[in-house]
């Protein structure tokens, strides 16, 4: 019954890391609902799971449409009243596509806007109104978990040339983080970036160092904090890292 069971959402979980996040919380007792903006490609790989005999579902999920995200939020509320864990983990990154293309992605300098403004919206615009219309959920029973998968590109600390609109989107993506955070101030709900790694995903590529069980472990481990958890910090390897 998921009355007994914490609900977790996974965005872009139709392959690599967010398939392999989902698969761990369902066999943690989670049910599990996968989302993707290929419904063809969503609803296979939540199959694939019930197949494994876990408990899962499917949403369709366009995070760049915002009337999208409204109807994600209508079916939780509908479905459980409520909503336990949301997993951020729908991104794109079209600058390496061109780096391992026949030419270079262009530099901050030569940075298309049109570039950023894509790269914006699927990595930072779309998880902050996610999460606007998530938190009155996890507010209903005063606890939530909320990860943020985000990159080493986008940490400042070391900030270097190349991709730099990939870069500046999973930057925005922390200081979301860290803003959610300071405003949920004392309230169960917690929220924290987390740098997977190189992980062998269609993103990642073949030569990534992490498989994404490997990296799925890190997510789950962020969106099963107990209540003594840390809120408002970037990890890596369950370890704070700096910004």
């Amino acid at each position: 019954m998921t009355e007994n069971r914490r609900i977790a959402v996974i965005t872009g979980a139709n392959r690599g890391l967010g398939l392999e996040t989902a698969r761990q919380l369902a066999r943690r007792g989670y049910k599990a609902v996968l989302t993707s903006r290929d419904a063809v490609q969503g609803k296979a790989a939540a199959d694939k799971l019930q197949g494994e005999a876990l408990d899962v579902g499917y949403h369709p999920l366009d995070v760049t449409r915002t009337e999208s995200m409204q109807r994600l939020a209508e079916f939780l509320h509908n479905a459980f009243g409520r909503l336990d864990v949301l997993i951020n983990n729908a991104g794109i990154f079209p600058e390496q596509d061109l780096a391992h293309g026949a030419r270079s992605a262009p530099g901050v300098l030569e940075l298309p806007l049109e570039s950023l403004r894509e790269n914006l919206q699927t990595n930072a615009f779309g998880p902050l109104r996610l999460i606007q219309m998530i938190v009155p959920l996890m507010r209903r029973h005063g606890y939530g978990r909320i990860v943020n998968i985000s990159s080493g590109y986008g940490q400042l600390a070391r900030m270097e040339h190349g991709l730099p609109a990939y870069r500046m989107s999973k930057a925005m993506l922390n200081v979301i983080t860290c803003l959610v955070a300071a405003e949920l101030g004392s309230e169960n709900i917690k929220i924290n970036s987390v740098d997977p790694g190189w992980v062998r995903t269609r993103m990642g590529g073949a030569q990534a160092t992490s498989s994404p069980a490997e990296a799925a472990e890190w997510v789950v481990e962020a969106a099963t904090l107990s209540d003594a958890g840390p809120s408002g910090v970037f990890l890596k390897h369950g370890q704070p890292i700096d910004w």
